[in-house]
């Protein structure tokens, strides 16, 4: 996938270790377990593991342009007593008035005409969009800069490598979306239509998240997640 593309890859930094993770899960550990008649007491939950694991946050950006003719119909409202307008090769006559038009406004009310013209339009339309690593759209919380990412975000996936979570989405499907999102749908009478989609950017950022297996009352497993860069249970 990366051979097609340029992708820039960012690992943010953690703002936590594994003893404070475990300090968390061991405060919380209870919680996933917690019914509506019954919540099982510190004792009956034990912590089987916690691993730091790399979930992958796709970003993709871009812009859509486009360059077309599009027929469109301007009215003016001239002196009561002009007949039609000419414009060019075109002859414009007024449009009649209605019963409710002539009450209302009288003999000295300004006439209207309809033009049918054609507008050239340009249109440019800039945005991202941003996938969890199953391919759902996430709105992104972090701020990426020099002191929330890490130096060497390729070493550090290396040395974790089991336990990277990549993107399920491949980035021509992220792509796609992005088009479908800045491409409004056209006028039906378009001529001459040139249409350009350039990519800004593709990033993976890495997110590193602490996951505890727990088991509670009669073997029960729950799964417990950390995000180890704003310190908060997932």
């Amino acid at each position: 996938m990366s051979d097609t593309y340029d992708v820039k890859t960012v690992v943010l930094r953690k703002n936590i270790d594994l003893d404070e993770a475990t300090e968390i899960v061991e405060d919380k550990k209870t919680k996933p377990f917690k019914s509506l008649l019954s919540r099982p007491k510190k004792e009956q939950v034990h912590i089987h593991s916690i691993k730091l694991y790399y979930e992958c946050i796709l970003m993709v950006s871009g812009k859509y342009i486009a360059d077309y003719y599009r027929k469109a119909t301007h009215t003016i409202s001239v002196d009561s007593n002009v007949k039609e307008v000419e414009l060019g090769d075109g002859v414009f006559q007024t449009r009649p008035k209605s019963v409710l038009e002539k009450t209302f406004v009288g003999k000295k009310g300004k006439n209207k005409i309809d033009l049918k013209l054609e507008e050239h339009v340009f249109v440019e339309e800039e945005d991202e969009l941003t996938f969890d690593h199953h391919g759902r759209d996430v709105k992104f919380p972090f701020k990426v800069n020099s002191k929330t990412v890490e130096n060497y975000p390729k070493r550090i996936l290396k040395k974790n490598e089991p336990n990277i979570k990549k993107p399920e989405m491949t980035y021509d499907a992220a792509l796609e979306k992005l088009k479908s999102l800045l491409k409004k749908p056209l006028e039906t009478d378009v001529r001459e239509l040139t249409e350009e989609f350039v990519l800004r950017e593709i990033s993976e950022v890495y997110v590193p998240i602490f996951e505890a297996r727990l088991i509670g009352p009669k073997k029960k497993i729950e799964i417990m997640r950390i995000d180890a860069v704003r310190k908060k249970i997932l």
